[in-house]
């Protein structure tokens, strides 16, 4: 055999310089896929470690609403005659359960009712604990309506879950809130985030 004449790989059954090439790159794609894969493992879990618990959570259990149309009684309080007026309002019940998840009390201060109507929004205070009992006093025929009230001046500690009733009103007909787009309730606590809570089952008409 010639001196100049040698085998080449493809002649001793070697690979070529392109196949060792193509290994080597394969080998390549494949350990870069799986460093990104593990980057982004990393990352998630230092993301999903980094995030706090809102503080409060809760549940809406029952809503009730309470039309009413009102008529005075056409006397002042010195017993003068007087216009008689009309008036319609509906009174909004909602049970519910409030829940500290964090490692601080916290200190609720006001309850608001929301309902979007065909005009926008409208906002309903809750009425306070004292307001709520003579509800039921000036509405008796709401009596089986009537259960343990939720302060407005809470207070929960962390772990702690607090269950109770409010009443809010709005000054429309029956009418305009059967024709409501939606319904949520919020809370606002002192130096922590407010909780918007929406009802998960129909509101029963008293």
């Amino acid at each position: 055999m010639s001196l100049l004449h040698q085998d080449t790989p493809e002649e001793i059954g070697g690979p070529t310089l392109g196949e060792e090439y193509t290994k080597g790159s394969s080998h390549v794609v494949w350990a870069s896929i799986a460093a990104a894969v593990l980057v982004t493992i990393a990352i998630a879990i230092y993301v999903l470690a980094g995030e706090k618990k809102p503080p409060s959570t809760g549940d809406v259990l029952q809503v009730w609403a309470h039309p009413l149309h009102s008529v005075t009684s056409g006397v002042d309080a010195n017993g003068a005659k007087m216009a008689t007026e009309t008036f319609d309002h509906v009174l909004v019940f909602a049970r519910v359960t409030l829940h500290n998840q964090s490692d601080k009390p916290l200190f609720l201060h006001q309850i608001m009712t929301n309902a979007t109507l065909d005009d926008g929004p409208h906002t309903s205070y809750a009425a306070t604990l004292t307001d709520y009992e003579r509800v039921f006093i000036a509405y008796p025929e709401l009596a089986s309506m009537h259960s343990k009230g939720l302060s407005q001046e809470a207070t929960i500690n962390p772990g702690q879950t607090q269950e109770g009733t409010f009443v809010s009103s709005f000054r429309i007909t029956k009418q305009q809130w059967d024709a409501r787009k939606d319904l949520s309730f919020t809370f606002a606590f002192q130096y922590q985030p407010s909780l918007t809570l929406t009802s998960h089952s129909a509101v029963i008409e008293q």
